[in-house]
């Protein structure tokens, strides 16, 4: 998976080290003498040196979709994705699918004459929303929620890294795929509609589309990302505590 795609996720740490002042003639004059950097000043030049607190460290999504239909059957698809970036830029990816559906007590109702159709929202990039409903007596609802955490214990995931799990009975069918592209969430049942979720590069969805009536229908979707901090990169954050030290006890005065 383009790792880009979580919203845009983008470290930038920077180290900016003070110009040395270029003096001529004998390094001892007067003028050009190195000299202390007071305290005060020293406050001044906060921020200057950062050490990268926002690296991703571990990146988490759950999406669940369920869908009950009028005459009784009942549609679910789930899965879970994980990515650690614990050992690097490169993350481990861990995937658990799941999806099972249930008969119908009775015939679905013909639905002729009516349409919905959301396939150009897969064109469209950023996040997601989309209720389309050409029935009546229907209930729909998309949720989606992001929590940012510090860094500390990542959440322990299993399963495969690419796959997925699908299954088809009388007329409805679910999936619950990952590429390595893309993970989704897809139950659609044939003249009915489709529910929908989806992950990949550079945009985040939900999408429902009902043709029938009387149907209970939802998408929720977690994102789950936990920040590594300081301690994660101990070796810049030394670096920049030496260069911080060297400027006090004997930066020039110029240059800055």
């Amino acid at each position: 998976m383009n790792i880009a795609m979580c919203a845009g996720l983008v470290l930038a740490l920077a180290l900016a080290f003070p110009a040395q002042g270029a003096g001529t003639g004998t390094g001892n004059a007067a003028g050009h003498r190195p000299q202390e950097i007071p305290d005060s000043e020293l406050g001044l030049m906060r921020g200057r040196y950062t050490v990268g607190g926002n690296a991703v460290a571990w990146f988490g999504v759950t999406m669940i979709s369920t869908w009950q239909t009028a005459s009784g059957q009942q549609l679910q698809g789930a899965l879970t994705l994980a990515m650690d970036f614990g050992d690097g830029k490169v993350p481990r990816i861990s995937f658990t699918p799941s999806v099972s559906i249930t008969a119908a007590d009775a015939p679905l109702p013909d639905t002729g004459g009516r349409s919905v159709d959301g396939s150009g929202l897969h064109n469209v990039a950023g996040l997601v929303q989309s209720v389309q409903v050409a029935g009546d007596g229907n209930q729909a609802s998309n949720a989606m929620q992001l929590t940012v955490r510090e860094a500390g214990a990542t959440p322990g995931a299993g399963g495969a890294s690419t796959g997925q799990a699908a299954q088809r009975m009388d007329g409805a069918s679910a999936v619950a795929g990952f590429d390595g592209d893309a993970a989704r969430v897809l139950l659609q049942i044939d003249g009915q509609g489709a529910v929908e979720q989806w992950l990949r590069s550079g945009s985040v969805g939900q999408r429902i589309a009902l043709a029938g009536d009387g149907q209970q229908v939802a998408n929720r979707m977690r994102i789950d990302l936990v920040r590594q901090g300081p301690a994660g990169n101990l070796p810049l954050a030394q670096n920049v505590a030496q260069a911080i030290t060297l400027v006090r006890a004997g930066g020039m005065g110029a240059g800055y």
